[in-house]
């Protein structure tokens, strides 16, 4: 029989599922909202139409990755009243303006100038054309805004107070918004997203490149799409770490698991690679760097950082999850730092259209900002258990009264129709990729 814990766990699996096949379709039309504007505004300003040509290339990758992220993103509204209504109950005083506000000032905004973006170039002017997509390109930004603080909100809550039936109220809007975690998560998010865009497109262009190097179109997409990757990816690495100094100042426990560090230590090293055992209580097979972990964590080589051991180990995440998670996030943010870097170099030396190497390894690290961003959300929401506003709300409390074999039910019901229905997008988008941008229909 399926237990109470089986059905926590089960609803943490749904509600995974949903999200990491959510957030890959905001996060992707984020940068490609502001990847045409940019594309648009370079088009009035210079007069070449491979701009144009482009940005007509781009908007329908956009339109569909937007509509998906449109109907996914209900699917998580939805799981909050069946398999979390408990949390919803109790923080749904404060979060639910912020989710409310994100919908009239970013919902409402993209939806209402996309029309103009996607078919009205011919009918409303150039000149309203480009501020329409500009809109929808901030809009995707507040959309971001407000979900960002949303979930910095459960994990570093500020502003709050606790009512007579135990609800999180409002007491300071400005704190609850702009929490302590807020402007770190939501700076990295959107430059996880520019990353993720510019490296897609970047693949999209390599791949045409590898056919023709002559091809302008090709050769004018990929090169956009290494200059963010060139100045990008290091402005990532340095978000992060501030990142890093906060989170070690709000949820040292996350970071204990994210370093695989049990026992308090002075002058830790960086563990690069090994297999956290927490039954033992130690990473085995540890290859480290000694006294780096402290640097990197507090820039001082002796300062001292708290393992898990500080904590009950009930109060403790999947540290293997969170560890792993990590090295997977850092290992493609440093090869991202490198493709920029070796674009630089290249573009310099007169060879970025050359170079079939440099392509192939373009076209291989396609997907690499997405996987970067979805073991980024691992380490970010499994580093957080187990609770769900962290310190406050258990997880456990936090679930509906529900039995396992309704949440299994409705897990696998969730598999068969995403893949049902998101598969065709998916492909109609790899094959829209899959055409030469240098024979785009002028479709506007």
């Amino acid at each position: 029989m399926l237990e109470m814990t089986d059905a926590v766990l089960l609803a943490r699996i749904q509600f995974a599922f949903t999200i990491a096949f959510h957030i890959i379709f905001p996060a992707f039309s984020i940068g490609l909202a502001s990847f045409l504007a940019v594309l648009e505004g370079l088009w009035l300003w210079t007069g070449k139409d491979v701009y144009l040509q482009l940005f007509n290339y781009w908007k329908k990758p956009f339109a569909i990755t937007f509509g998906m992220g449109v109907v996914s993103g209900l699917v998580m509204s939805y799981q909050f009243g069946t398999n979390w209504s408990v949390f919803s109950d109790k923080t749904g005083p404060v979060l639910g303006p912020l989710l409310g506000y994100e919908v009239l000032s970013a919902f409402f905004l993209e939806a209402g100038f996309l029309g103009i973006m996607l078919f009205g170039m011919n009918r409303v002017g150039k000149g309203l054309h480009f501020f329409a997509t500009c809109t929808v390109a901030i809009g995707t930004l507040f959309s971001a805004f407000w979900i960002l603080s949303v979930n910095s909100w459960m994990q570093t809550p500020t502003g709050y107070g606790i009512n007579e039936v135990g609800q999180f109220i409002p007491l300071d809007w400005w704190e609850i918004i702009f929490n302590p975690s807020f402007p770190y998560r939501f700076v990295h998010m959107v430059l996880a997203a520019y990353l993720s865009t510019s490296f897609i497109v970047g693949a999209v262009g390599a791949y045409h490149l590898l056919k023709d190097k002559t091809n302008k179109s090709a050769q004018t997409m990929f090169s956009l799409a290494i200059w963010m990757a060139t100045l990008v990816a290091p402005l990532q690495m340095l978000a992060g770490d501030m990142h890093g100094l906060n989170t070690i100042e709000h949820q040292p426990a996350k970071v204990a698991a994210m370093e695989g560090h049990y026992e308090t230590r002075n002058g830790a090293p960086l563990i690069l690679f090994g297999w956290p055992n927490s039954e033992k209580g130690q990473v085995d097979y540890a290859l480290e760097i000694p006294k780096l972990g402290s640097m990197i964590l507090k820039h001082s080589w002796d300062a001292e950082i708290k393992g898990l051991k500080e904590w009950d180990k009930k109060d403790w995440p999947n540290v293997p999850i969170v560890f792993w998670s990590f090295r997977i996030m850092v290992g493609l943010g440093t090869l991202m730092i490198l493709i920029g870097l070796t674009g630089l170099i290249l573009r310099l030396t007169g060879k970025l259209y050359q170079s079939t190497l440099f392509h192939r390894a373009s076209l291989i690290m396609g997907p690499s900002g997405l996987i970067a961003l979805l073991a980024g959300w691992m380490v970010t929401e499994v580093g957080r258990q187990p609770y769900t506003v962290y310190g406050l709300l258990r997880t456990t409390d936090s679930v509906s009264p529900i039995d396992a074999p309704g949440v299994l039910g409705s897990l696998i019901a969730f598999v068969f129709v995403y893949f049902l229905v998101f598969t065709p997008g998916i492909i109609y988008i790899l094959r829209q990729m899959k055409q030469n941008p240098a024979h785009t229909a002028d479709q506007h």
